[in-house]
């Protein structure tokens, strides 16, 4: 146990606190390990029967995994520290098959690891404070936790948007694109909880929390994403390589490909043909091979260049300026892309 991570019962409600506000509740390793032993119990506990899932304080729900931990530990010890991710990815799977129903309260940050730990859920409730995105092409890493299945799945090529760009999304824009099921203004968000926490769950307690919900929810507002939408399936959707879809949004010279080029030649350029590739290959598997998939280029990322570069220049120093290696996309080639699928061997991420 311990006490980044809390657990308690409410009546029928197994409920997780991630409790650790000052790193904005970001995932540890004992978080995960846990977080994953407390949710098997709670699966065989005939006396749960729905589980919620929130952030301590007022500013984030989840902002991702401890990568700072992750990449000092790995620079001597790559497989040691991939150990975080085969935890991490079984919790994800976990969520993903649970037998009961999983409500996760995104309000304020939600992003990589935290993403993982609620949109596999069966509600997601964003708040006015949510703000989602999954920024690892600026790292060197690529949209994990089971990015690889529900990205490619989204309306409009907006996964492939924000998997390589790393682009935030408001409650709105989370509501109009599926990450949200359901939005709660600010003022009604402690009474959604409350009242889930005092419902009576019987035999149909899916049934029961979708009514709550259903009372508490409002209407987000303008959703920017829809500003942009059109253009976005335009130029994200209908590529088969990374190499066209940059073509196309060089063609196109209008306002919104710019901007969106720029943020592009930002991102790690191997990071980036790792998650087109991802997204192409994702779209055609089921959640637990995606998990697999993932796991097996997260081991080869740990043993490369740019994720530790990702994080010094972006965490640690803070100068914002990495030295990509390779620093463009004409520098990977497909035979580098195609090594980070490659089979683990005795080392391949086991399922339940």
């Amino acid at each position: 146990m311990t006490a980044d991570i809390l657990f308690e019962q409410s009546g029928p409600w197994g409920v997780v606190t991630l409790n650790n506000e000052k790193a904005l509740n970001a995932l540890t390793f004992d978080m995960v390990k846990a977080l994953y032993a407390q949710l098997m119990d709670w699966a065989r506990d005939g006396a749960i029967k729905a589980v919620m899932i929130k952030g301590a304080g007022e500013r984030a729900f989840c902002a991702g995994a401890d990568v700072r931990w992750v990449s000092n530990n790995a620079k001597t010890d790559s497989v040691g520290a991939s150990e975080f991710f085969r935890r991490e990815y079984t919790a994800n799977a976990l969520i993903y098959h649970y037998p009961k129903p999983y409500v996760a309260l995104i309000d304020g940050i939600v992003m990589g690891g935290g993403v993982g730990l609620s949109v596999h859920g069966d509600f997601r409730v964003a708040g006015d404070a949510t703000l989602f995105a999954m920024p690892e092409t600026g790292i060197g890493l690529f949209p994990d936790v089971g990015g690889g299945h529900f990205m490619p799945r989204m309306h409009d090529g907006l996964g492939l948007y924000y998997a390589l760009t790393g682009a935030r999304a408001s409650a709105a824009d989370c509501m109009a694109a599926g990450i949200a099921t359901h939005y709660v203004a600010a003022d009604k968000y402690l009474e959604v909880e409350r009242a889930l926490l005092n419902t009576p769950l019987g035999s149909h307690a899916h049934a029961d929390i979708e009514t709550v919900l259903d009372v508490y929810a409002g209407d987000p507002g303008h959703a920017e994403v829809n500003d942009k939408r059109g253009d976005v399936a335009r130029l994200f959707q209908g590529h088969a390589t990374l190499d066209e879809l940059v073509a196309g949004l060089k063609r196109d010279g209008g306002d919104f490909a710019k901007e969106t080029l720029e943020t592009l030649m930002r991102m790690s350029p191997t990071s980036m043909r790792l998650t087109f590739e991802q997204m192409r290959r994702g779209h055609e598997l089921d959640f637990d091979d995606t998990m697999r998939m993932e796991f097996r280029m997260v081991r080869r990322v740990m043993e490369g260049h740019d994720f530790f570069e990702g994080v010094r220049a972006q965490l640690i120093d803070k100068d914002r300026t990495p030295k990509w290696k390779p620093a463009s996309l004409g520098e990977v080639s497909d035979a580098d892309i195609a090594g980070y699928f490659e089979e683990l061997g005795e080392g391949e991420l086991v399922l339940p």
